[in-house]
């Protein structure tokens, strides 16, 4: 028999909530996923929402044409202040439902290719390798987040947009500030910067088609017509913020997990064939998006004895989805010798993060040369010490700095 009466706010923990470990998810979410594979759970503004905690559920979901991703439905749920802002709600993709989100989607097919990404790995390894030697020759102590993991991804993502070098500290910064906005104004503000810079970089007539993204959208599309150079900046915007604050919190937080789990980091460090494996397990473990997708109903979907009504909020959470007892044995145990791919922390249905690719790839070469290269690696303070973001923000999880030693 179908319950179509959900608990009520009263029953319905916050959203979000911070994690007690870096790698574990809050007890509160972990309740929930107990109960059921759909619970209630309460917004920033009070508004409360679906919490989908069940790995199958989720996958039904994400799949599903009848949840939206358009962020400017009016029933859309926001997570976080700082989401309310113009450019939050309107981003390319991420905020596009089907059909228009794959007209926008082959556009960028090419730039993420086997051959494509393919073709990047020896760049990868050269600014992995380039990092490492300064933090040895410098010496320790040394922050990773600062001098590792923010700097690899960031590098890495300017060659694939065709972004200046010199640039890299400039978009760090004004990115920072948009995605750790404490309010719509301020993440509006943060935007516009980050947006005039790119407007201005993109506003260059293109010579040829050029290397990276950016000068090639601008040649084969944007001088014929058939995208507008505003499109071109919300393309690049919506790629800069993605691809590369992600892959440094993996970085910081996959560190940490394996140095909290010397075992399995040992046998990584002693059998590079191990390193994907490990990879695709701190993916399951870290979920440093906390959710696979935040969407809203536009009909009546039943889902595991429920029924989710058109216009309520649903929030998909990748954090627990990858904890599914259905799925995994014994979940909450890291194990890097885990098989297949079941986890969502790359999302799932037409909204599966484009860059997947391109992220394992920089993982595996991080972590592989990281425990390398410097194999007595260690924090330099306890990890309960660590200064980790708030989760009111609405930020990717991570630390503001990892302090380490060797």
């Amino acid at each position: 028999m179908v319950d179509t009466a959900p608990p009520g706010p009263s029953d319905a923990p916050s959203y979000p909530q911070p994690r007690p470990c870096p790698y574990q998810p809050p007890p509160a979410y972990e309740r929930l996923g107990a109960q059921a594979p759909l619970s209630r759970v309460t917004l920033f503004d009070g508004r409360a929402v679906w919490f989908v905690t069940g790995y199958p559920e989720a996958r039904q979901l994400l799949a599903d044409p009848r949840i939206s991703a358009d962020r400017e439905r009016p029933e859309f749920p926001i997570t976080a202040p700082r989401l309310r802002a113009e450019v939050s709600r309107r981003f390319i993709l991420l905020s596009m439902d089907a059909p228009v989100h794959g007209e926008y989607r082959r556009l960028l097919n090419p730039d993420f290719s086997r051959k494509r990404i393919a073709s990047l790995r020896p760049v990868v390894q050269s600014v992995v390798d380039d990092h490492l030697d300064r933090m040895l020759e410098q010496g320790p102590p040394a922050d990773l987040l600062r001098d590792f993991a923010l700097p690899v991804p960031s590098r890495v993502i300017s060659e694939l947009l065709g972004l200046p070098p010199e640039d890299t500290e400039l978009f760090q910064r004004l990115s920072g500030r948009l995605l750790r906005a404490g309010s719509a104004d301020d993440a509006q503000e943060a935007a516009r910067e980050l947006g005039d810079y790119l407007g201005a970089l993109t506003a260059r007539p293109p010579e040829g088609p050029g290397p990276g993204l950016i000068a090639r959208l601008a040649h084969d599309e944007v001088a014929t017509g058939r995208l507008s150079h505003a499109d071109l900046v919300r393309i690049a915007l919506v790629i800069l913020l993605a691809g590369h604050e992600t892959t440094a919190s993996t970085i910081t937080l996959g560190t940490v997990t394996l140095l909290d789990h010397p075992e399995q980091l040992a046998r990584m460090r002693s059998d590079p064939a191990t390193v994907p494996g490990a990879v695709e397990e701190i993916l399951r473990c870290v979920a440093v998006t906390d959710l696979a997708g935040v969407r809203v109903a536009t009909a009546d979907i039943p889902v595991a004895g429920q029924i989710i009504r058109a216009g309520e909020g649903v929030l998909l959470s990748s954090t627990m989805a990858n904890r599914d007892r259905r799925v995994h044995t014994d979940p909450d145990t890291f194990d890097i010798d885990r098989t297949g791919r079941h986890h969502l922390s790359f999302g799932y249905g037409i909204h599966q993060c484009l860059g997947q690719s391109l992220a394992r790839m920089e993982l595996e070469i991080a972590f592989s040369a990281l425990f390398t290269r410097i194999p007595t690696l260690r924090l330099a303070v306890p990890v309960d010490r660590l200064p980790t973001r708030p989760p009111s923000s609405g930020a990717i999880q991570g630390f503001d700095e990892l302090p380490v030693t060797w």
